[in-house]
């Protein structure tokens, strides 16, 4: 049966009738996933899955995504989401295909992403029997998602993938797995359309905050002798960055971001201290410590951000929390006003009630805070020591990334280690939604995956990836999608030779002794790139760096893999260390 793009709309308008047509389940679940917009799929056919493969490959509205690892349709779908704001999906087969995938899951799940990954089930007759390829994906994948199904009716199926959808986008957003059995898949009932709207009596997530909390809240910021506002993923992921660059304009007061609000405001506004935390500014975690009126919005006070719980505890603040999901407020530090309710609508309102009234902060107070923190900027804790000019430092490759490309239509991927502080450090984000990475689960692994995504989503921006000898070999095999489905990313490696954040650790907590931190074996990474079909650059001194950038850029049909040879003793600063405050900074070697 072809299923075509003149049937798209009719997918979601057909409302049942007595004659409704008998499909399959997989020609059902492709006309759910056509009515609900998808245009991209990442995934790995298996047997469970291929009734839902053929139903694929006879519709013309989806592009399907072969990847080489199931873990990387999941990282792909995930990136592709992070970057739209679209439910990314990806599909992959029973058993292994299952267990590859979790990884991906729980990496969407810890930064709350919207996603739907169906996965491959053995017959239901079979679910129990240790059946060739079988796992309990629900119960694998519970504790990672934010909910699941396993579909044992075809005639379910339709609005099961309503209540997927429904689940992943809306309230604190995340993964949804739903897993279908072959003969599901496979069995014929009759159609009755896909479902216009949906209702779930047990899941009604809050949109609109109180307006008596929001009422107190504006109150408590405006009498602030010391405000802050601390800015988290949240903000992303509610759309809601305008209305925190309204309100931070209004109120002129200082801002932060977390690793994964950065974009949320402008990394070149004064009013910007720097990301705050673990490797954070000496002026964004000195204020965060030193505030009198903190308002942290979409953001969850985890271990990298604060630190020490009981350090922190020491400074007296009153602290305003603004998030989607209840259950991160007051989870780890208690708070003052609690607001529930979506980011954006909340916003609004502080923002409009912020308009309508006559009281001002007290601009003396206001002035002195903004000195003080002014003082603690004037320390510079990101320079750094260019050194000799025979060896890279690494946060000069990505300073001169973002000097290149400050102006241009960018995103950014990173894996995870030294060379992702780096860049969340060195490239300065304006804008929101270009930073891609993993935060809460820190995955490595995830840049290529996450610059393939974005790249067949957004084919005329430049797509980089800024990662490590170590991550990239994690998910390597992918360069040859890259090829396959012509998606030419850009891939900076700061290769150190070392699993670096693993070997500062190392240097910092365990007296130097480097245990399995080193890579003795490394490949060429330059014929490793051109076995794959691209082009490898190497560059190995500092004179090189802005060249080989320049060339990459120009070559824009081809994915270009720029192995740079950095120094390899080069730790990332500031830090702060497990069990210390956030004011407790290591600020350079000095320090240790």
């Amino acid at each position: 049966m072809e299923i075509t793009k003149a049937e798209l709309s009719l997918a979601a308008a057909a409302q049942p009738s007595s004659d409704s047509p008998e499909l399959m389940g997989s020609e059902i679940l492709v006309k759910s996933l056509q009515a609900e917009g998808v245009q991209y799929i990442w995934g790995y056919p298996g047997g469970a899955v291929l009734y839902i493969y053929d139903a694929l490959y006879k519709q013309d509205t989806m592009q399907h995504v072969l990847v080489r690892h199931e873990q990387a349709a999941v990282h792909a779908a995930d990136g592709y989401a992070r970057a739209t704001g679209n439910v990314g999906v990806a599909l992959v087969t029973s058993g292994p295909g299952v267990t590859n995938a979790v990884t991906g899951i729980a990496t969407a799940y810890m930064d709350s992403i919207p996603m739907v990954i169906i996965t491959g089930q053995v017959p239901t007759a079979a679910i129990g029997l240790d059946a060739f390829q079988e796992c309990d994906t629900v119960g694998i994948t519970r504790p990672i998602v934010k909910h699941n199904f396993l579909v044992k009716d075809a005639r379910d199926l339709a609005t099961t993938m309503k209540k997927a959808f429904h689940i992943a986008r809306t309230g604190r957003p995340g993964p949804v797995v739903v897993d279908i059995p072959k003969d599901v898949s496979f069995k014929k009932v009759p159609y009755h359309g896909y479902p216009q709207s949906v209702e779930m009596r047990s899941y009604n997530p809050v949109r609109r905050g109180h307006g008596g909390q929001i009422r107190k809240a504006l109150q408590l910021l405006l009498t602030a002798k010391r405000p802050y506002i601390y800015t988290g993923g949240g903000v992303l992921l509610g759309n809601a960055t305008n209305e925190l660059r309204t309100l931070v304009d209004m109120l002129g007061y200082p801002v932060t971001n977390t690793l994964m609000g950065l974009g949320a405001y402008p990394a070149s506004d004064r009013k910007f201290l720097g990301m705050l935390g673990m490797h954070g500014t000496i002026e964004a975690n000195n204020a965060m410590q030193n505030c009198d009126v903190l308002l942290a919005v979409g953001a969850r006070f985890d271990d990298r951000v604060i630190g020490n719980t009981k350090h922190f505890a020491q400074n007296e603040r009153k602290i305003i929390h603004i998030d989607i999901d209840p259950s991160s407020i007051s989870k780890r530090v208690k708070v003052d006003i609690p607001i529930v309710g979506d980011v954006k609508d909340v916003l609004t309102e502080l923002i409009s009630m912020v308009r309508e009234t006559t009281t001002r902060a007290d601009a003396g107070a206001l002035a002195a805070w903004w000195d003080t923190i002014e003082g603690w900027r004037k320390r510079d804790c990101l320079k750094y020591d260019m050194g000799s000019q025979d060896v890279i430092k690494p946060q000069y490759v990505v300073e001169t990334l973002w000097n290149m490309t400050k102006d241009a239509d960018t995103y950014i991927t990173s894996d995870v280690g030294q060379h992702q502080m780096w860049a969340a450090q060195y490239y300065r984000f304006d804008e929101p939604r270009r930073w891609i990475n993993s935060g809460g689960l820190g995955t490595m692994g995830v840049g290529i995956p996450y610059a393939m995504g974005i790249k067949l989503a957004k084919p005329e921006s430049e797509v980089f990836c800024i990662t490590g000898e170590g991550s990239v070999q994690m998910n390597i095999q992918e360069l040859s999608t890259c090829l396959q489905y012509n998606t030419p990313i850009k891939i900076c490696s700061l290769n150190n030779r070392y699993l670096g954040m693993v070997r500062q650790w190392q240097e910092i907590e365990y007296s130097g002794r480097y245990s399995h931190s080193y890579m003795d074996a490394l490949p060429n990474f330059v014929k490793l790139a051109e076995a794959y079909g691209h082009v490898g650059m190497l560059i190995e001194h500092p004179k090189d760096v802005e060249p080989a950038l320049r060339e990459a850029r120009k070559l824009k049909d081809r994915t270009v893999f720029m192995d740079f040879r950095t120094d390899p003793t080069e730790n990332v600063f500031p830090m702060v260390q497990a069990g210390k405050g956030i004011t407790e900074m290591l600020l350079g070697s000095e320090d240790l």
